[in-house]
């Protein structure tokens, strides 16, 4: 029997959480998979559907249209999603944009916004990369300047996911050029007939083929004043700075998911699979290969734990949340190659799931701040 590898902070409420979760993705979002794959968008009643079931924002206050759970709430769903190999659905980037406004928005803007959001009447994305850009957000050329009572917003953005459904865009600009980390703010931008804003092709990705993943273009688009997140320019820098960790530990949990997916799903295929007479799962290599894999995603599981928790007590640091997108990312590809390994052939398969798992989990080491930029930010504490 393969190894449970269940949080160590369930309790029965979130079990019953994850049960209607599973239900709503093997039900509802499993069979539109191939479809999304091959549109390159799950499309906008997927996310309404989410929204009316509460599988939206969980960690958001109720005042504001949540679920006022917590991270641990949010981790279920990533860790559900994961383990299927489903990612057109980007929760995740949604659920960013909503602390954002939670964080750092008037109360103005999280009362308009955040119950859109958590019904999924509005979808959320965040436009910081450019075209000939990476992470080095204090250098970024798109320009908001200000002009009576409004701003006017020039640029272009790429790599943006849920760009093309995107209704709330978060958009990172330059309000002093003069300026680097100062010069930064922040911008709510309502997409919906918006002039001067368009969405360019919809990129083809190597993986993660069902979650839309676009280029922006902003000309001479006017915003109104109260569109600047927070009401006050250079703070986009500090914004972005504060919600780090949140960010990489949800990617980290990412993580956690398809590994324990990858872990299921290759033990069931050895135990079905024959070669040279007996089951594939009867080989020392295939045991050994398979004990590795189980003893990797503990020891992930007991570091991943020990971050939500700090997270909850307020105790994650920004140090500390970039060892776990570091790490656990590393350690989704390892485990995910020696999965492919095991089918052989069929693990090289767009069909089978190990083989989708192993092309969606490259860009885990790049978004959120590279592995490189990781191991920047940990290297400054020594």
């Amino acid at each position: 029997m393969a190894y449970d590898f269940s949080p160590r902070w369930m309790n029965p409420e979130l079990e019953a959480f994850q049960t209607s979760v599973e239900k709503f993705l093997d039900q509802e979002m499993l069979p539109q998979d191939e479809a999304a794959r091959a549109q390159g968008h799950v499309g906008h009643d997927l996310w309404r559907r989410a929204g009316e079931l509460g599988m939206l924002c969980t960690d958001i206050p109720a005042e504001f249209g949540g679920g006022d759970g917590d991270f641990r709430h949010e981790a279920v769903i990533y860790e559900a999603m994961a383990c299927r190999g489903l990612t057109g659905l980007n929760n995740s980037v949604h659920s960013i944009v909503a602390h954002y406004l939670l964080n750092h928005g008037t109360q103005e803007q999280k009362e308009f916004y955040l119950p859109q959001l958590c019904a999924g009447q509005m979808v959320g994305a965040i436009a910081m990369t450019e075209p000939g850009g990476g992470s080095d957000l204090q250098s970024i050329k798109t320009r908001a300047i200000k002009k009576d009572n409004s701003y006017v917003l020039n640029g272009s953005k790429t790599f943006i996911s849920n760009g093309f459904l995107s209704e709330l865009m978060l958009v990172v600009a330059k309000t002093d050029p003069t300026q680097r980390a100062r010069g930064v703010s922040i911008f709510l931008v309502d997409t919906r007939e918006l002039k001067g804003f368009s969405v360019g092709k919809l990129l083809k990705k190597v993986g993660m083929k069902a979650q839309d993943t676009a280029e922006l273009f902003f000309d001479d688009v006017v915003l109104p004043e109260n569109a600047l997140l927070g009401g006050a320019e250079g703070q986009g820098f500090y914004q972005l700075m504060g919600d780090l960790p949140y960010e990489r530990l949800i990617i980290a949990d990412n993580a956690m998911g398809a590994m324990i997916g990858a872990y299921h799903e290759t033990v069931n295929y050895v135990q079905g699979r024959e070669a040279f007479g007996k089951k594939v799962v009867e080989f020392q290599n295939t045991k050994f290969k398979l004990a590795e894999i189980a003893a990797t995603i503990r020891v992930a599981r007991a570091f991943m734990d020990r971050c939500i928790e700090d997270y909850l007590s307020g105790k994650l640091d920004t140090e500390t949340a970039s060892m776990a997108k570091l790490w656990m990312t590393e350690q989704q590809c390892n485990v995910i190659d020696e999965c492919v390994q095991l089918h052989g052939g069929y693990g090289y398969m767009e069909e089978y799931l190990i083989g989708r798992m192993y092309a969606d989990a490259r860009v885990q080491r790049i978004y959120g701040g590279t592995n490189e930029i990781m191991k920047e930010v940990i290297s400054r504490k020594l």
